[in-house]
């Protein structure tokens, strides 16, 4: 049977998400639906800070969703030192632009997942316990 609107749903889960993105409205809305689906949710702003972040939280941290264009360093400069840290982070890139170009030489260094916004909890969710499970 083939998912449509009616089948999929939101999937919930227990696990901590650091999310990481410079836009407010996007942090506001995020955090509160992954907490209301069951999530913990660490937020960082910048790239610098969620670098900062996950190396003193990377114990308890399952998934990163990482906007790729941020003010202080970009998504891709952030994977990579989240990589560092952690080679086997899992991290879902974020970004407004498409697939092609940088989010997709991004997702060929090893980085688990691409979601394009704007996106809906429902693929967010699918998305997390893809990566996850």
């Amino acid at each position: 049977m083939e998912d449509n609107i009616f089948t999929e749903k939101i999937l919930g889960g227990t696990e901590t998400i650091l999310l990481v993105d410079d836009e407010n409205t996007v942090t506001d809305v995020v955090e509160k639906a992954l907490t209301l689906i069951g999530y913990q949710v660490i937020l960082a702003r910048r790239g610098k800070e969620a670098v900062e972040v996950y190396r003193n939280n990377q114990h308890r941290i399952a998934l990163v969703v990482l906007d790729m264009i941020m003010p202080d360093m970009s998504g891709g400069k952030t994977y990579d030192l989240l990589k560092e840290i952690n080679p086997l982070v899992k991290v879902i890139l974020s970004s407004g632009y498409s697939f092609n170009g940088e989010a997709a030489k991004i997702v060929a260094r090893g980085c688990s997942g691409f979601i394009q916004k704007p996106y809906g909890i429902k693929e967010l969710s699918q998305a997390i316990r893809e990566i996850l499970d």
